[in-house]
């Protein structure tokens, strides 16, 4: 019996999955290089990042060790038609995000089960912050790596989560003008262009890794397979609603 179950133990463990080294992270893949992504962070440097040294690079990730404000790339500003890849951790009750195009374009980084901010889902981890709610929750579990994706065409916006693809929308598109109105409560132009990539210091832990970017042609066919945006309960609408009934308050 005692052998029986040191077999089945180390078979397990060999399935378990090894986690990967710091060499091997922040790589492009030869797909990667050949599609035109570029690395953004290299694991070892934060070389084209300002920041004001409260962010850290542990285990081949960025990972902010203390309050002091977001980290931005600022070698080059974010191509108008482009993919994002990057890998995001958080902590308990963490809330973070990814902004990428001038006016409150946010990826939302967030701890799902335990949210101080996800009640709704429009601001719910993938989302398009206080916009567009993504389908559905494909978080992992605290503590383990997370696969973002952000694609952008035109006029056409999508959020990726482990591979899924959750937010899918054209802005101009007039059967979002409620989603495009609330972004416009918070001061947005979603014509505007030309950010900074921007990852967001909000108070808690958060890491990044696999930073990877790549402009996307012109004539490149997105997947647009229709998706259906998470339902918002009744409670969620009109807590928005208030906020809203504020904002544009304060805004005459």
């Amino acid at each position: 019996m005692t052998r029986f179950i040191l077999a089945l133990t180390v078979a397990v463990l060999s399935m378990m999955p090894v986690p990967l080294s710091a060499q091997e992270l922040n790589q492009l893949s030869e797909a990667e290089k050949a599609a035109g992504f570029e690395l953004l962070f290299d694991g070892q440097t934060l070389d084209g990042w300002q920041q004001k040294g409260n962010w850290k690079i542990q285990a081949g990730a960025i990972d902010r060790a203390e309050k002091g404000g977001d980290i931005t790339y600022k070698t080059k500003v974010v191509p108008d038609d482009f993919e994002l890849r990057f890998d995001w951790r958080v902590g308990k009750h963490s809330n973070s995000g990814v902004y990428y195009r001038p006016g409150q374009y946010e990826y939302q980084v967030l701890d799902n089960a335990h949210p101080k901010y996800g009640a709704n889902p429009r601001t719910s981890a993938a989302a398009l912050y206080f916009c567009m709610p993504p389908s559905k929750d494909v978080t992992r579990p605290v503590g383990e790596w997370n696969e973002g994706r952000i694609v952008c065409q035109g006029t056409v916006i999508q959020h990726w989560l482990n591979g899924v693809k959750v937010v899918d929308f054209d802005y101009t598109d007039p059967k979002w003008s409620g989603e495009v109105d609330l972004l416009k409560v918070r001061g947005a132009n979603l014509a505007k262009r030309g950010a900074y990539l921007n990852l967001q210091d909000h108070g808690d832990p958060v890491a990044y890794r696999n930073l990877k970017l790549r402009v996307i042609p012109k004539d490149e066919k997105l997947d647009r397979t229709p998706i259906t945006p998470a339902v918002i309960s009744e409670a969620a609408l009109q807590a928005e609603k208030e906020y809203v009934d504020k904002a544009k308050a304060k805004q005459k």
